[in-house]
């Protein structure tokens, strides 16, 4: 079941014959998580489509409102009865037409939604093991900052770390320094400091970075800092985590031969969860 430009319908393979995001990767997407019929953080997420839309030239329609985004959504996994915990993608893509330069800048957008198990943040405690993905490198530039329909890095990326046993991998930039993880942005801690690439050295823009950064702030004795994180830097950490709204923190048990305590991803997904409770 999906929600194609406001109607809810069975799905249809057939709507992708011509769709500018399966040809030439002239999409946009993002993915929420929905917990007791409420999206979360759904200003940054609708905010942060937004501005995505206007940095890749797509016609925002008028009625295209916060509102309206939470409508649709909402809408799907209510009519699949998934409203008490659920994640949800909305694909916004270019109308069909033209070939590298399309013929309209209007938009369509497509909602797909799956149930989720858990209605609040939980803490991986498995073995999470990662290495550095070095086949392709993220350029610094604006556009690896969105969310796109472009992902070939991580794709490549994700067939290595399965054919390598590894649970994820770490990519560079092109200076070779780490940006973010293949599902998620990267946190390293060295002692009293919390540290995560900028987004200027081509790390994505995640709304989870948001809420941990602020949530970061609050814990006492922690200091902040965004920076530039180098791959010798990884073995000096004392722990590393990865963040993103589906899964909330999930640590980093072991880079190469280097493990790594997870005591602040325990009590940051803490008060994550105090958080969206008082909310």
């Amino acid at each position: 079941m999906i929600n194609f430009n406001g109607n809810i319908a069975q799905e249809d393979s057939n709507i992708l014959t011509q769709n500018r995001a399966f040809l030439y990767g002239d999409g946009i997407f993002e993915t929420v998580k929905i917990i007791n019929g409420k999206i979360l953080f759904l200003e940054d997420h609708y905010f942060r489509l937004m501005a995505s839309m206007r940095v890749v030239r797509m016609m925002i329609p008028m009625n295209f409102t916060m509102e309206y985004f939470e409508e649709q959504i909402l809408n799907l996994v209510k009519e699949q009865g998934i409203s008490s915990s659920a994640r949800a993608r909305i694909t916004v893509f270019r109308n069909d037409g033209g070939l590298y330069l399309p013929k309209t800048n209007e938009i369509s957008f497509l909602i797909k939604a799956a149930a989720l198990e858990n209605t609040s943040y939980t803490v991986n405690t498995n073995e999470y093991e990662v290495d550095l993905y070095k086949d392709f490198y993220v350029t610094k530039q604006l556009l690896s900052s969105l969310k796109t329909t472009n992902k070939m890095i991580h794709i490549t990326g994700s067939i290595y770390a399965h054919e390598n046993d590894l649970a994820n991998c770490l990519l560079l930039n092109d200076s070779k320094n780490v940006v973010e993880a293949l599902q998620g942005n990267i946190f390293m801690v060295t002692g009293k400091k919390l540290i995560t690439p900028p987004v200027s050295e081509g790390a994505l823009n995640g709304i989870m970075r948001k809420q941990i950064l602020a949530l970061a702030k609050k814990v006492e004795g922690i200091e902040i800092s965004e920076e530039i994180i180098s791959p010798f830097d990884l073995q000096k950490a004392d722990e590393i985590f990865l963040t993103n709204v589906i899964m909330g923190i999930q640590p980093i048990t072991k880079y190469r031969k280097k493990k790594f305590k997870t005591n602040l991803a325990h009590l940051l997904v803490q008060k994550l969860n105090e958080s969206i409770s008082e909310n």
